[in-house]
Protein backbone atom coordinates (compact mmCIF):
# COMPACT_ATOMS: atom_id res chain seq x y z
CA UNK A 1 0.00 0.00 0.00
CA UNK A 2 1.28 3.57 -0.87
CA UNK A 3 1.31 5.98 1.76
CA UNK A 4 -1.08 9.30 0.85
CA UNK A 5 0.62 12.17 0.24
CA UNK A 6 0.71 15.31 -1.23
CA UNK A 7 2.33 15.45 -4.99
CA UNK A 8 4.16 18.66 -5.27
CA UNK A 9 1.83 20.09 -7.53
CA UNK A 10 -1.73 21.91 -7.71
CA UNK A 11 -4.71 20.65 -10.39
CA UNK A 12 -7.44 22.57 -11.51
CA UNK A 13 -10.75 21.18 -10.05
CA UNK A 14 -13.01 23.07 -13.14
CA UNK A 15 -10.81 21.73 -16.11
CA UNK A 16 -8.45 19.14 -14.50
CA UNK A 17 -5.13 20.93 -15.76
CA UNK A 18 -2.09 20.70 -13.53
CA UNK A 19 -0.09 23.48 -12.54
CA UNK A 20 3.26 24.17 -10.91
CA UNK A 21 3.62 25.25 -7.24
CA UNK A 22 4.59 28.40 -8.78
CA UNK A 23 1.01 29.55 -10.29
CA UNK A 24 -0.26 28.48 -6.72
CA UNK A 25 -2.22 31.76 -6.47
CA UNK A 26 -3.16 33.39 -9.61
CA UNK A 27 -5.79 30.82 -10.20
CA UNK A 28 -5.90 28.50 -13.38
CA UNK A 29 -4.76 30.05 -16.62
CA UNK A 30 -6.76 27.84 -18.62
CA UNK A 31 -9.90 28.42 -16.98
CA UNK A 32 -9.42 32.28 -17.00
CA UNK A 33 -9.13 32.34 -20.47
CA UNK A 34 -12.81 31.01 -20.38
CA UNK A 35 -13.58 33.66 -18.75
CA UNK A 36 -14.11 31.66 -14.82
CA UNK A 37 -12.14 32.27 -11.93
CA UNK A 38 -11.19 29.14 -10.44
CA UNK A 39 -9.09 28.55 -7.93
CA UNK A 40 -6.64 25.65 -7.45
CA UNK A 41 -5.93 22.91 -5.31
CA UNK A 42 -3.45 20.85 -3.95
CA UNK A 43 -3.17 16.90 -5.35
CA UNK A 44 -2.52 14.23 -3.40
CA UNK A 45 -1.91 10.63 -3.66
CA UNK A 46 -4.91 8.86 -2.01
CA UNK A 47 -6.30 4.94 -1.68
CA UNK A 48 -8.14 2.90 0.25
CA UNK A 49 -6.72 2.40 4.10
CA UNK A 50 -6.77 3.92 7.53
CA UNK A 51 -7.07 7.85 8.07
CA UNK A 52 -3.62 8.54 8.49
CA UNK A 53 -3.03 10.25 11.95
CA UNK A 54 0.54 11.26 13.76
CA UNK A 55 -0.35 11.89 17.38
CA UNK A 56 3.09 13.19 17.63
CA UNK A 57 2.64 15.78 15.34
CA UNK A 58 1.37 19.30 16.99
CA UNK A 59 -2.43 20.18 16.40
CA UNK A 60 -3.92 19.91 12.89
CA UNK A 61 -0.45 18.63 11.64
CA UNK A 62 -1.74 14.85 12.73
CA UNK A 63 -2.99 14.89 9.53
CA UNK A 64 -0.14 16.06 7.95
CA UNK A 65 0.22 13.48 5.44
CA UNK A 66 -3.35 14.68 4.04
CA UNK A 67 -1.70 18.08 3.91
CA UNK A 68 0.43 20.04 1.22
CA UNK A 69 3.89 19.53 3.18
CA UNK A 70 7.18 16.89 2.25
CA UNK A 71 8.18 15.07 5.32
CA UNK A 72 11.16 18.25 5.71
CA UNK A 73 8.76 20.71 6.71
CA UNK A 74 8.91 22.16 9.83
CA UNK A 75 4.81 22.96 10.97
CA UNK A 76 3.89 26.13 12.61
CA UNK A 77 1.19 25.23 15.29
CA UNK A 78 -0.46 27.05 17.84
CA UNK A 79 -2.20 24.37 19.07
CA UNK A 80 -5.58 24.13 16.42
CA UNK A 81 -8.01 22.03 15.91
CA UNK A 82 -9.71 19.44 17.88
CA UNK A 83 -12.47 22.01 18.66
CA UNK A 84 -15.82 20.76 21.08
CA UNK A 85 -18.46 18.87 19.37
CA UNK A 86 -21.82 20.08 21.07
CA UNK A 87 -25.48 18.96 20.87
CA UNK A 88 -27.70 21.76 20.81
CA UNK A 89 -30.71 19.81 22.56
CA UNK A 90 -32.78 23.05 23.17
CA UNK A 91 -32.34 24.73 20.40
CA UNK A 92 -32.35 22.39 18.04
CA UNK A 93 -36.07 21.11 18.74
CA UNK A 94 -36.83 24.61 18.57
CA UNK A 95 -35.47 25.32 14.98
CA UNK A 96 -37.28 22.13 14.01
CA UNK A 97 -33.65 20.25 13.90
CA UNK A 98 -33.37 17.89 16.94
CA UNK A 99 -30.11 16.19 16.08
CA UNK A 100 -28.25 19.42 15.47
CA UNK A 101 -24.96 19.67 16.32
CA UNK A 102 -22.28 22.76 16.74
CA UNK A 103 -18.30 22.79 16.17
CA UNK A 104 -17.47 25.21 17.84
CA UNK A 105 -14.74 26.31 16.12
CA UNK A 106 -14.10 29.76 18.51
CA UNK A 107 -12.00 27.19 20.63
CA UNK A 108 -9.14 27.97 18.68
CA UNK A 109 -6.00 29.71 19.51
CA UNK A 110 -7.04 33.41 17.90
CA UNK A 111 -10.77 32.23 18.43
CA UNK A 112 -11.60 31.56 14.97
CA UNK A 113 -11.48 28.80 12.47
CA UNK A 114 -9.26 31.08 10.48
CA UNK A 115 -6.42 29.56 12.36
CA UNK A 116 -6.36 26.26 10.42
CA UNK A 117 -6.02 28.28 7.50
CA UNK A 118 -3.22 30.23 8.25
CA UNK A 119 -1.31 26.92 10.18
CA UNK A 120 -1.04 25.25 6.79
CA UNK A 121 -0.58 28.55 4.77
CA UNK A 122 2.11 30.05 7.18
CA UNK A 123 4.03 26.98 7.28
CA UNK A 124 4.17 26.18 3.93
CA UNK A 125 5.64 29.88 3.31
CA UNK A 126 7.68 29.43 5.92
CA UNK A 127 8.84 25.92 4.59
CA UNK A 128 9.12 27.94 1.07
CA UNK A 129 11.30 30.70 2.45
CA UNK A 130 9.22 33.50 2.71
CA UNK A 131 9.76 36.60 4.53
CA UNK A 132 6.85 38.58 4.48
CA UNK A 133 3.52 37.34 4.26
CA UNK A 134 0.28 39.72 3.24
CA UNK A 135 -3.12 39.22 3.79
CA UNK A 136 -6.49 41.02 2.49
CA UNK A 137 -9.01 40.88 5.42
CA UNK A 138 -12.20 41.57 7.76
CA UNK A 139 -10.46 40.67 10.92
CA UNK A 140 -10.34 36.93 11.05
CA UNK A 141 -8.60 36.00 9.04
CA UNK A 142 -5.86 39.24 9.22
CA UNK A 143 -5.59 37.74 13.47
CA UNK A 144 -4.91 34.37 12.39
CA UNK A 145 -2.04 35.05 10.07
CA UNK A 146 -0.54 37.53 12.35
CA UNK A 147 -0.69 35.26 14.83
CA UNK A 148 0.92 32.11 12.53
CA UNK A 149 3.66 34.69 11.09
CA UNK A 150 4.92 36.21 14.80
CA UNK A 151 4.97 32.08 15.90
CA UNK A 152 7.29 31.39 12.37
CA UNK A 153 9.27 34.26 12.68
CA UNK A 154 7.96 36.33 9.23
CA UNK A 155 6.58 39.78 9.08
CA UNK A 156 3.04 40.43 8.17
CA UNK A 157 1.04 42.88 6.41
CA UNK A 158 -2.77 42.78 6.66
CA UNK A 159 -4.82 45.09 4.43
CA UNK A 160 -8.28 45.90 6.45
CA UNK A 161 -11.03 47.87 5.65
CA UNK A 162 -11.83 51.22 7.86
CA UNK A 163 -15.30 49.94 8.84
CA UNK A 164 -14.10 46.55 10.22
CA UNK A 165 -14.62 47.00 14.76
CA UNK A 166 -11.09 48.08 16.48
CA UNK A 167 -11.04 44.67 18.22
CA UNK A 168 -10.30 42.94 14.93
CA UNK A 169 -7.40 45.84 14.14
CA UNK A 170 -6.42 45.28 17.52
CA UNK A 171 -5.95 41.44 17.59
CA UNK A 172 -4.27 42.10 14.37
CA UNK A 173 -1.68 45.06 15.37
CA UNK A 174 -1.30 42.69 18.99
CA UNK A 175 0.15 40.09 16.93
CA UNK A 176 2.65 42.24 15.31
CA UNK A 177 1.34 43.06 11.98
CA UNK A 178 1.10 45.89 10.65
CA UNK A 179 -2.38 47.18 9.49
CA UNK A 180 -3.75 49.39 6.98
CA UNK A 181 -6.76 50.30 6.15
CA UNK A 182 -9.09 50.89 2.86
CA UNK A 183 -12.48 51.76 2.18
CA UNK A 184 -13.62 49.09 -0.08
CA UNK A 185 -12.35 45.45 -0.79
CA UNK A 186 -10.87 46.09 -4.48
CA UNK A 187 -8.89 49.21 -3.34
CA UNK A 188 -7.18 46.39 -1.15
CA UNK A 189 -7.03 43.44 -3.76
CA UNK A 190 -5.34 45.95 -6.01
CA UNK A 191 -2.70 46.91 -3.27
CA UNK A 192 -2.25 42.90 -2.88
CA UNK A 193 -1.77 42.36 -6.40
CA UNK A 194 1.14 44.45 -6.76
CA UNK A 195 2.71 43.85 -3.75
CA UNK A 196 3.19 39.84 -4.69
CA UNK A 197 4.12 40.59 -7.66
CA UNK A 198 6.50 43.57 -7.32
CA UNK A 199 7.86 42.56 -3.45
CA UNK A 200 7.40 38.61 -3.82
CA UNK A 201 5.12 38.39 -0.68
CA UNK A 202 3.20 35.46 -0.23
CA UNK A 203 -0.37 35.88 -0.15
CA UNK A 204 -2.38 34.24 2.48
CA UNK A 205 -5.71 35.21 1.42
CA UNK A 206 -7.58 36.34 -1.91
CA UNK A 207 -6.91 39.29 -4.08
CA UNK A 208 -9.02 38.83 -7.42
CA UNK A 209 -12.09 40.10 -8.51
CA UNK A 210 -13.66 38.14 -8.97
CA UNK A 211 -13.16 36.06 -6.48
CA UNK A 212 -11.28 32.90 -6.63
CA UNK A 213 -10.83 32.30 -2.55
CA UNK A 214 -7.84 32.34 -0.59
CA UNK A 215 -4.36 30.53 -0.34
CA UNK A 216 -5.26 27.06 -1.76
CA UNK A 217 -2.61 25.35 0.69
CA UNK A 218 -4.44 27.20 3.58
CA UNK A 219 -7.97 26.18 2.09
CA UNK A 220 -7.10 22.43 2.88
CA UNK A 221 -6.24 23.44 6.56
CA UNK A 222 -10.22 22.85 6.48
CA UNK A 223 -10.19 20.03 5.71
CA UNK A 224 -9.20 19.08 9.31
CA UNK A 225 -12.68 20.03 10.74
CA UNK A 226 -14.28 16.97 7.90
CA UNK A 227 -11.40 14.35 9.93
CA UNK A 228 -12.42 15.45 13.45
CA UNK A 229 -16.31 15.01 12.65
CA UNK A 230 -15.70 11.54 11.58
CA UNK A 231 -13.71 10.31 14.28
CA UNK A 232 -15.76 11.76 16.81
CA UNK A 233 -19.42 10.39 15.62
CA UNK A 234 -17.94 7.37 13.67
CA UNK A 235 -20.07 8.39 10.72
CA UNK A 236 -20.50 11.24 8.65
CA UNK A 237 -23.59 13.72 9.31
CA UNK A 238 -26.09 13.87 6.65
CA UNK A 239 -25.68 17.77 6.64
CA UNK A 240 -23.09 20.54 7.21
CA UNK A 241 -24.08 23.85 7.13
CA UNK A 242 -21.66 26.83 6.91
CA UNK A 243 -21.46 30.45 6.56
CA UNK A 244 -19.93 31.10 3.58
CA UNK A 245 -18.20 34.49 2.16
CA UNK A 246 -15.25 33.12 -0.66
CA UNK A 247 -16.28 29.40 -0.17
CA UNK A 248 -12.30 28.71 1.74
CA UNK A 249 -14.08 26.55 4.72
CA UNK A 250 -17.12 24.92 2.47
CA UNK A 251 -14.68 23.98 -0.19
CA UNK A 252 -12.17 22.91 2.17
CA UNK A 253 -14.06 20.80 4.55
CA UNK A 254 -16.00 19.08 1.38
CA UNK A 255 -12.58 18.04 0.14
CA UNK A 256 -12.26 16.46 3.51
CA UNK A 257 -15.08 14.87 3.31
CA UNK A 258 -14.53 13.24 -0.32
CA UNK A 259 -10.70 12.11 0.94
CA UNK A 260 -12.47 9.81 3.75
CA UNK A 261 -14.76 8.62 0.81
CA UNK A 262 -11.59 8.40 -1.34
CA UNK A 263 -9.98 6.36 1.62
CA UNK A 264 -12.75 3.83 1.55
CA UNK A 265 -13.69 5.56 5.37
CA UNK A 266 -17.08 6.61 4.21
CA UNK A 267 -19.88 6.13 1.45
CA UNK A 268 -20.54 9.73 0.43
CA UNK A 269 -20.32 13.16 1.26
CA UNK A 270 -22.50 15.23 3.75
CA UNK A 271 -25.04 17.50 2.03
CA UNK A 272 -23.14 21.01 1.74
CA UNK A 273 -25.47 23.82 3.17
CA UNK A 274 -23.53 27.92 2.46
CA UNK A 275 -25.49 30.78 4.26
CA UNK A 276 -24.84 33.95 3.48
CA UNK A 277 -26.54 37.45 3.81
CA UNK A 278 -27.68 38.38 0.75
CA UNK A 279 -28.05 35.06 -1.43
CA UNK A 280 -24.87 35.02 -3.34
CA UNK A 281 -24.85 31.19 -3.18
CA UNK A 282 -28.50 31.13 -3.90
CA UNK A 283 -28.26 32.99 -7.16
CA UNK A 284 -24.93 31.24 -7.92
CA UNK A 285 -26.63 27.74 -7.58
CA UNK A 286 -29.65 29.02 -9.60
CA UNK A 287 -27.42 30.29 -12.73
CA UNK A 288 -26.61 28.43 -14.90
CA UNK A 289 -23.31 28.06 -17.33
CA UNK A 290 -21.79 30.94 -16.58
CA UNK A 291 -19.89 32.85 -13.77
CA UNK A 292 -21.24 33.35 -10.80
CA UNK A 293 -23.77 36.68 -10.58
CA UNK A 294 -23.35 39.67 -8.22
CA UNK A 295 -26.56 40.19 -6.00
CA UNK A 296 -27.17 43.46 -4.24
CA UNK A 297 -25.21 43.79 -1.15
CA UNK A 298 -24.82 46.48 1.42
CA UNK A 299 -23.74 46.87 5.30
CA UNK A 300 -24.62 43.70 7.60
CA UNK A 301 -23.56 42.56 11.00
CA UNK A 302 -22.51 39.63 9.41
CA UNK A 303 -20.03 41.47 7.65
CA UNK A 304 -17.46 38.83 7.45
CA UNK A 305 -19.43 36.82 5.12
CA UNK A 306 -21.25 39.95 3.39
CA UNK A 307 -20.21 39.01 -0.38
CA UNK A 308 -21.92 39.98 -3.60
CA UNK A 309 -20.48 37.03 -5.61
CA UNK A 310 -20.07 33.38 -5.02
CA UNK A 311 -16.60 31.24 -5.83
CA UNK A 312 -16.51 28.32 -7.82
CA UNK A 313 -14.90 26.72 -5.25
CA UNK A 314 -18.06 27.44 -3.20
CA UNK A 315 -20.63 26.63 -5.40
CA UNK A 316 -18.39 23.45 -7.15
CA UNK A 317 -19.16 21.87 -3.31
CA UNK A 318 -22.72 22.52 -3.09
CA UNK A 319 -23.31 21.26 -5.85
CA UNK A 320 -20.88 18.00 -5.78
CA UNK A 321 -22.49 17.21 -2.50
CA UNK A 322 -26.24 17.54 -3.12
CA UNK A 323 -26.22 20.54 -0.41
CA UNK A 324 -28.25 23.87 -1.03
CA UNK A 325 -27.65 27.63 0.05
CA UNK A 326 -29.90 30.15 1.83
CA UNK A 327 -29.67 33.94 2.48
CA UNK A 328 -30.46 35.89 5.88
CA UNK A 329 -30.06 39.39 5.21
CA UNK A 330 -32.14 40.47 8.59
CA UNK A 331 -29.62 41.79 11.05
CA UNK A 332 -32.47 41.62 13.81
CA UNK A 333 -32.70 37.79 12.93
CA UNK A 334 -28.94 37.04 13.06
CA UNK A 335 -28.30 39.48 16.41
CA UNK A 336 -31.79 38.09 18.05
CA UNK A 337 -30.01 34.31 17.48
CA UNK A 338 -26.64 35.32 18.77
CA UNK A 339 -28.39 35.85 22.18
CA UNK A 340 -30.87 33.15 21.67
CA UNK A 341 -27.68 30.89 21.18
CA UNK A 342 -25.86 32.43 24.30
CA UNK A 343 -29.00 32.80 26.66
CA UNK A 344 -30.05 29.07 26.02
CA UNK A 345 -26.98 26.81 24.94
CA UNK A 346 -23.80 29.18 26.99
CA UNK A 347 -22.38 29.76 23.42
CA UNK A 348 -21.15 33.62 22.54
CA UNK A 349 -20.97 33.49 18.79
CA UNK A 350 -19.71 35.99 15.87
CA UNK A 351 -22.97 37.09 13.94
CA UNK A 352 -21.66 35.97 10.81
CA UNK A 353 -21.66 32.22 13.25
CA UNK A 354 -24.93 32.34 13.84
CA UNK A 355 -26.17 32.32 10.36
CA UNK A 356 -26.08 28.65 9.69
CA UNK A 357 -28.82 27.81 12.77
CA UNK A 358 -30.73 30.67 10.58
CA UNK A 359 -30.33 28.38 7.22
CA UNK A 360 -31.20 25.27 9.24
CA UNK A 361 -34.07 26.82 10.68
CA UNK A 362 -35.00 27.40 7.00
CA UNK A 363 -34.72 24.49 5.28
CA UNK A 364 -36.53 22.76 8.18
CA UNK A 365 -39.10 24.69 7.74
CA UNK A 366 -39.18 23.99 3.94
CA UNK A 367 -38.97 20.37 4.64
CA UNK A 368 -35.37 20.06 3.06
CA UNK A 369 -33.52 19.04 6.01
CA UNK A 370 -35.68 15.97 7.55
CA UNK A 371 -35.85 15.55 11.58
CA UNK A 372 -34.12 11.95 11.33
CA UNK A 373 -31.39 13.79 10.15
CA UNK A 374 -27.90 14.02 11.82
CA UNK A 375 -27.15 18.07 11.44
CA UNK A 376 -23.63 19.85 12.09
CA UNK A 377 -23.80 23.77 11.93
CA UNK A 378 -19.91 25.05 12.17
CA UNK A 379 -19.81 28.55 14.64
CA UNK A 380 -16.39 30.14 13.03
CA UNK A 381 -15.41 32.58 15.75
CA UNK A 382 -16.10 34.31 19.32
CA UNK A 383 -18.93 37.21 19.71
CA UNK A 384 -15.98 38.46 21.48
CA UNK A 385 -14.29 39.85 18.34
CA UNK A 386 -17.40 42.42 18.12
CA UNK A 387 -18.72 42.82 21.32
CA UNK A 388 -20.21 46.25 20.45
CA UNK A 389 -22.64 45.43 17.87
CA UNK A 390 -24.02 42.67 20.78
CA UNK A 391 -24.07 45.81 23.77
CA UNK A 392 -26.21 47.78 21.42
CA UNK A 393 -28.97 45.24 21.95
CA UNK A 394 -28.30 44.88 25.77
CA UNK A 395 -30.18 46.96 28.41
CA UNK A 396 -28.21 49.10 30.54
CA UNK A 397 -27.16 47.10 33.84
CA UNK A 398 -29.02 49.22 36.70
CA UNK A 399 -27.12 50.56 40.00
CA UNK A 400 -28.38 49.69 43.07
CA UNK A 401 -28.04 50.28 46.84
CA UNK A 402 -26.72 47.93 48.68
CA UNK A 403 -29.64 45.90 50.12
CA UNK A 404 -31.62 43.13 48.85
CA UNK A 405 -34.86 44.72 48.51
CA UNK A 406 -33.46 46.84 45.80
CA UNK A 407 -32.21 43.68 44.44
CA UNK A 408 -35.59 41.80 44.56
CA UNK A 409 -37.51 45.20 43.03
CA UNK A 410 -35.29 45.39 40.51
CA UNK A 411 -35.93 41.44 39.70
CA UNK A 412 -39.05 42.05 39.23
CA UNK A 413 -39.54 45.07 37.23
CA UNK A 414 -37.22 43.41 34.73
CA UNK A 415 -39.05 39.72 35.53
CA UNK A 416 -42.32 42.29 34.84
CA UNK A 417 -43.34 40.60 38.24
CA UNK A 418 -44.13 41.60 42.00
CA UNK A 419 -41.35 42.08 44.32
CA UNK A 420 -41.39 39.47 47.15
Amino acid sequence: MTAPGFLGHLRCPRCGAAAPESLAFAGCPVCAGEGMAVNLRPAYRLEAGPLPVTPSEPGIFRYRRLLPFSTADRPISLGEGGTPLLPLRRLGAELGVPRLLLKDESRNPTWSYKDRLAAVAVSKAAADGAKTVVVSTTGNHGAAVAAYAAAAGLDCVALTLTSVPATMRTLMQAYGARVFAYETGPERWTVMAAAVAEHGWVPMSGFRDPPIGSNPYGVDGYKTIAYELWQELGEVPDVVVMPAAYGDGLAGVHRGFADLVALGLAASVPRMVAVDPFGAYAAALAATGAPPPRVPAGPSVSFSVATPVATQQGVEALRQSGGTAVAEPSDDDVLTMQLRLAAQEGLYAEASSVLPLLGARQLADSGWLRPHELVVAVSTSTGLKDVGTTTARLPEPETLPADLASLDRALARVDGRSAP
